[in-house]
């Protein structure tokens, strides 16, 4: 069987611009008329996609151990929810700008952070109670043999895979059992590029000791190193540039100038980001575990909107809306956001208020946990609900329909959309209070938003990704904003301006 070439991403720390230089690429390649997939072993991250996950009995689920639910561990799909499977959502951009459908070989390992010493780890798009349970060296050893078969299942399937590494290749504490970086570049023998972001300063020194620090087999696949998020004139880097390859023998073949406007999300969130645009103001309440924040990138984007993140009450005091994100610790980021005194401010609030899945749980009257999952607590009583957390996660892409939304959201009355679904939690109307106002309903028929029957400026949704369907920007903003195509072919037009002639093409030759 013929094997694909691997090209790989990996950066001097995380948040260097793997992920987009990764996507970027994805795009050039695909746009040579080659057949591209993207990968990556394992990802850190509460920004998901839901996605096909492995139809039948595949022979990733039994790859040398076997899953926890295959050991009657964990649990399978919801029932009517069909297989479905998550993967960060940066793998699933990088699937679409290689005009792919994104699946769950393209990142086999999912690990979300519920605390700073816990995360859920997902495999192969589902969730694997026992190996979350265990500690990280364990469990690397476990992982390893279902990243590594759906990498050479990929490398068989296609003509390019372009594989984004995560953090540092250089953590010579992990460097035993690190199979994402150091693994992934042996067993796919890919050309590497190297990339640091110069703007936070250092970055020769951060190339050089990465370089140094790396295993000598790996160190001789790096074929180039990329200086991302320059700023000023390139003519001044000079000598660094040539001295630097006289210590590493390694070119600097691309030097990216500072781009905050291209379009993509940034893989580790963009909270930390002071606030953008002018006009209508939408805060976005930052919470500890906030997830699925790249869904807010298109109003980023959007002229006449800024939009703001939001940690204490003074945060809110001019804005025109708040959001409630998704969050993956909604019970822990519900007691933050009442130390922060922002449920006080909340209700409070004179405008519109949307809550997204976890956001819409936080908003009802009660969180209800019978097995552990989240915890149990008081909501903040803005919407008549209660949410029951159940052990099978939901997960599903659907067709929606806003029922007769009246008041200040109005305007979505009627829209018909498409959106996600990623969520343990089941909520309906609580029994002793007046029913909410049926909001929004999935393809089945079934409310999964609701809307106060007071004023109408409430509004609680199960579906991720409204923000990212024309149809909904046109009926609450009057425009569409940049289609994500766009922002791909944006994204690997500027590689192309940027790296010297013919070294894109020369890491697959």
């Amino acid at each position: 069987m013929s094997r694909g070439k691997a090209v790989m991403v990996l950066g001097t720390t995380s948040g260097a611009g793997k992920s987009w230089l990764a996507t970027a690429l994805c795009r050039w390649y695909a746009r040579q008329g080659l057949k591209v997939a993207p990968f990556k072993a394992q990802n850190m991250s509460n920004n998901a996609r839901v996605v096909p996950g492995l139809p039948g009995p595949s022979l990733l689920r039994t790859a040398a151990v076997p899953r926890g639910d295959a050991a009657g561990l964990g649990s399978g799909p919801a029932p009517g929810y069909g297989l479905m499977g998550e993967i960060g959502s940066a793998q699933y951009f990088q699937a679409l700008a290689a005009r792919r459908v994104p699946e769950v070989r393209m990142n086999p390992v999912l690990l979300k952070p519920e605390a700073d010493t816990q995360s859920q780890v997902v495999v192969l798009g589902e969730v694997d109670a026992q190996l979350s349970r265990m500690p990280w060296r364990e469990r690397s050893a476990l992982l390893q043999p279902h990243a590594r078969a759906a990498l050479h299942e990929l490398l068989g399937e296609n003509d390019v895979v372009v594989i984004e590494g995560a953090g540092s290749p250089a953590e010579i504490n992990l460097a035993p059992s690190d199979y994402v970086n150091l693994g992934t570049a042996r067993d796919a023998r890919a050309a590497c590029l190297l990339v640091t972001d110069i703007d936070r300063g250092g970055a020769f020194a951060h190339l050089y000791g990465t370089h140094q620090l790396m295993p000598e087999d790996v160190r001789a696949q790096v074929r180039g190193f990329v200086l991302n998020r320059f700023r000023g004139d390139a003519g001044l880097l000079a000598p660094g540039p040539e001295q630097l390859q006289q210590l590493t023998g390694v070119p600097t073949i691309a030097t990216l100038p500072m781009w905050r406007g291209h379009g993509l999300p940034e893989e580790d969130g963009v909270f930390d980001d002071a606030s953008t645009g002018s006009g209508l103001h939408i805060a976005v309440i930052a919470y500890p575990r906030l997830s699925n924040l790249d869904e807010f990138q298109p109003l980023r984007q959007l002229p006449g909107v800024r939009l703001s993140w939001a940690r204490e009450p003074r945060d809110l005091v001019d804005a025109d809306w708040v959001i409630l994100p998704g969050s993956k610790a909604t019970a822990a980021d519900l007691a933050w956001l009442r130390a922060q005194r922002l449920d006080a401010a909340l209700s409070a609030h004179p405008g519109r208020i949307l809550g997204i899945c976890g956001g819409l749980q936080m908003l009802g009257e009660a969180l209800v946990d019978p097995h552990g999952l989240d915890g149990n607590a008081p909501g903040l009583g803005l919407l008549p609900l209660v949410t029951v957390f159940a052990p099978e996660k939901l997960l599903s892409n659907t067709a929606l329909r806003f029922d007769a939304v009246g008041g200040p959201w109005a305007a979505l009355a009627g829209v018909q959309t498409t959106g996600y679904e990623i969520r343990h939690g089941r909520t309906q109307p609580h029994p002793g209070l007046p029913a909410p106002q049926v909001a929004l309903r999935n393809a089945a028929g079934e409310p999964i938003g609701w809307q106060d029957c007071r004023d109408g400026r409430v509004l609680g949704v199960y579906a991720h990704g409204l923000f990212e369907q024309p149809a909904v920007l046109q009926a609450l903003f009057g425009q569409t904003g940049r289609p994500l195509d766009a922002v791909f072919d944006g994204l690997a037009d500027f590689i192309d301006q940027h790296f010297q002639a013919g070294k894109i093409a020369a890491l697959i030759d």
